[in-house]
């Protein structure tokens, strides 16, 4: 298809609480549309908790069911704690008619945070497909590495994806750096660029205000950060996309890996 249909959902977040915030997320879903892509924050069952011992949830857990549950007709999408194999993993899940179609265990743990210290980082690229449209997904610190997610951008250079996507729990102290980086990875990339972050305070009294966002493959911005709860609906043409690629091949000069 050439047009996809995004709904993000910038929304705060329950500390350490798994069924608020999926009574909380079912709400906002009830204002999405049959057939559109539906991304919610990082960790949004738990906020970005340091207790996965406590908090994590095993691949057929409550919540990784309910993304089932609610995906029938649409795609859902967003990180969670996960435990596997004895192991912790801040994974992003990208669900659809009831089947986990992609999973991306986030590659740089936010040391800042002691993030490494509980987690095990990813070694691997992820990079689905929705409705004909390639989509790079990536988690909150990912943000700062720009080598990591031109690799995945490059991984197949026939095959380039159409749209990298953030989700975070991004904190406002830092949001300046969240709002620049975002539209350069859209500019370096010459790709669509979507940002999903939280608002509220977490549970150790860090705030969040959001600043959700999207910006087209040239940098400008389709749909402007804003610091509201809500979700917004933004609808992505592949079209003019296709069309800057071809006038301003930039990606063709770029180094491989």
């Amino acid at each position: 298809m050439s047009a996809l249909n995004i709904y993000l959902v910038q929304t705060a977040l329950n500390w350490e609480n798994p069924a608020a915030n999926r009574a909380r997320l079912q709400w906002h879903m009830g204002q999405t549309t049959s057939g559109s892509l539906v991304v919610l924050p990082e960790m949004f069952g738990t906020g970005f908790t340091m207790n996965p011992q406590q908090w994590a949830e095993r691949m057929d857990g409550e919540t990784v069911q309910w993304m089932k549950a609610m995906s029938a007709d649409r795609m859902i999408c967003g990180s969670l704690a996960i435990e596997e194999n004895g192991a912790f993993f801040n994974r992003f899940l990208a669900v659809f008619q009831g089947e986990v179609v992609a999973q991306y265990n986030k590659r740089h743990l936010f040391s800042f945070a002691g993030e490494q210290s509980v987690y095990t980082s990813g070694d691997a690229t992820c990079v689905f497909e929705f409705q004909g449209w390639k989509i790079a997904p990536f988690i909150c610190y990912d943000l700062r590495f720009p080598a990591w997610i031109r690799r995945t951008m490059l991984e197949d250079r026939h095959e380039i994806p159409h749209c990298v996507l953030f989700v975070a729990n991004w904190p406002s102290a830092r949001i300046p750096a969240w709002d620049a980086l975002l539209k350069a990875r859209a500019i370096e990339n010459q790709s669509y660029v979507v940002g999903v972050n939280r608002i509220g305070n977490d549970g150790k009294g860090i705030a969040h205000n959001g600043h959700s966002q999207v910006l087209r493959f040239d940098g400008d911005h389709m749909m402007q950060p804003h610091e509201r709860e809500g979700i917004a609906h933004v609808v992505l043409e592949k079209g003019p996309l296709q069309q800057f690629r071809l006038k301003y091949p930039f990606l063709d000069d770029a180094d491989g890996f």
